[in-house]
């Protein structure tokens, strides 16, 4: 124990631990419980998060998006459809369980991993996802480590106040050499663009926003696993009311029973993968050098359509690499590959013109995202649109027909992305009424395009026609 208690970051968290405890089983009942009450009177439940990627944030409208915001929305229109719902928003991940503790809060829903320590402080809800911490690193900068002793010497810093803490804490007791630097008031996001940036060495990351970042960073690498796999839950205080638990794991089994839970991780994180270091690069370097060439085209057919112009230029990247000349074997050409059947039907007379294929191939996007039903709710509606966009509308109903027969949602793109790829299989196909299709391929190209969209989302700001009109009329 001596030995353990001369690290920093060991006293630190064995200091926090007894506090925790002390304070819980010391404190009298009026000091510990500062439970925020569910208030009949006032209508409202109120979660506390924090912004970042797997959590919270403001979308390119500027309305909040996220996993935990939709679960939390969902969550509440379910079990308290009378009440209005809002969000605290804290600082860093740190501040999550405290301000729950102070009774700022009745819920926390910030990707919150279960530990240890944690569950001296909160009550956890049923895991509604699992996640691996790994490692990450600069792969121009530094090799790949083979194990823990090989960043001995390097600089290793993770946000103060995450699960991290404690897997390095248990990896210290084998390698007391083992150093690392808790920084407050930041988050993972952050350390992992130092990461990327070269001011840092290593950072740790969940597998799912390690797989984020890589999409915008190619020069980021995954080292090794750092402990066992982290559950992902919401937490309450140890006072707050257990019906509104109970109601929470109602919650959670129901949509992960009725594939809801399955629909929104592939939302936000099913895309994250499909790109390698080689794509994203060049995606990059292209985006500073042909991309600028065709913005404003793209950025009109938004004006035409109202398809988001990075969606479009993602669309047309995944087609031609934004070559105007390119042409496929089966003669599909120019910079959004229209075939000559829907060059005709758009009014293309030049394929290879790109002030005439760009707003043919955004019309072409629209009319097929009209031609899904319209009960099947955003983003997967659009994201069957692109499939078609790739295979036909018809292989697509045949994949929504299967995936009924099969006892899937015929709705879901996560549960489509299965039925398209038995398309290819005769034990499928000669039941259906368009018969073979190659539909891995669909599911590619739109994964990859969702990829490449998220990354010029990263980079490119949005179009705003009405801005835009403002300043021209005041130039």
């Amino acid at each position: 124990m001596i030995a353990l208690l001369q690290n920093k970051q060991w006293i630190r968290l064995f200091t926090l631990a007894l506090l925790c405890v002390c304070f819980v089983g010391c404190k009298p009942k009026s000091e510990v419980d500062r439970t925020l009450a569910i208030d009949a009177k006032k209508k409202e439940i109120v979660f506390v998060t924090h912004n970042g990627p797997t959590t919270y944030y403001l979308n390119n409208d500027n309305q909040p998006a996220g996993i935990e915001y939709d679960l939390a929305t969902q969550f509440v229109n379910d079990y308290y459809p009378d009440y209005k719902i809002r969000f605290v928003i804290v600082n860093s991940i740190s501040d999550v369980i405290p301000s729950l503790l102070k009774g700022k809060a009745h819920i926390a829903a910030a990707s919150l991993s279960v530990t240890h320590l944690r569950e001296h402080l909160v009550l956890f809800s049923t895991p509604y996802q699992e996640t691996q911490q790994q490692l990450i690193f600069n792969n121009e900068i530094n090799k790949e480590p083979d194990n823990i002793s090989d960043i001995i010497g390097k600089t290793l810093a993770v946000p103060e106040g995450t699960s991290y803490e404690e897997h390095l804490a248990v990896l210290q007791k084998k390698n007391n050499a083992l150093k690392w630097q808790s920084i407050k008031r930041t988050n993972t996001e952050s350390l992992i663009e130092e990461v990327a940036d070269g001011l840092l060495d290593y950072t740790i990351a969940d597998s799912h926003l390690a797989a984020l970042m890589q999409n915008y960073h190619p020069n980021l690498s995954i080292a090794m696993p750092i402990g066992p796999a982290d559950k992902i839950a919401w937490a309450m205080s140890k006072n707050s009311d257990r019906q509104m638990l109970a109601n929470i794991n109602k919650f959670f089994e129901k949509i992960k029973n009725d594939g809801t839970l399955r629909n929104l991780l592939d939302r936000y994180y099913g895309h994250n993968k499909r790109l390698n270091s080689s794509d994203i690069t060049t995606f990059l370097e292209r985006s500073n050098s042909l991309l600028p060439k065709y913005v404003h085209l793209f950025k009109q057919a938004q004006d035409i359509t109202g398809i988001d112009w990075r969606l479009l230029a993602a669309v047309s990247y995944r087609e031609s690499h934004w070559d105007t000349y390119n042409t496929s074997p089966t003669n599909v050409r120019g910079l959004m590959m229209l075939t000559e059947g829907t060059a005709d039907l758009m009014g293309v007379t030049d394929r290879l013109d790109p002030k005439q294929s760009i707003p043919a191939g955004a019309k072409y996007l629209l009319k097929l995202i009209d031609t899904v039903p319209e009960r099947i709710p955003e983003p997967d509606r659009t994201y069957m649109a692109l499939a078609s966009y790739n295979i036909g509308y018809a292989h697509v109903e045949d994949a929504r027909v299967l995936a009924k027969r099969l006892k899937l949602n015929p709705d879901s793109w996560a549960d489509i992305k299965k039925t398209l790829v038995l398309l290819k299989n005769p034990d499928y196909y000669t039941t259906l009424k368009y018969g073979y299709a190659s539909g891995g391929a669909p599911v590619i190209f739109v994964e990859s395009v969702r990829s490449y969209q998220r990354i010029l989302e990263k980079h490119q700001p949005s179009h705003n026609p009405e801005f835009d009109a403002f300043k021209i009329a005041r130039n």
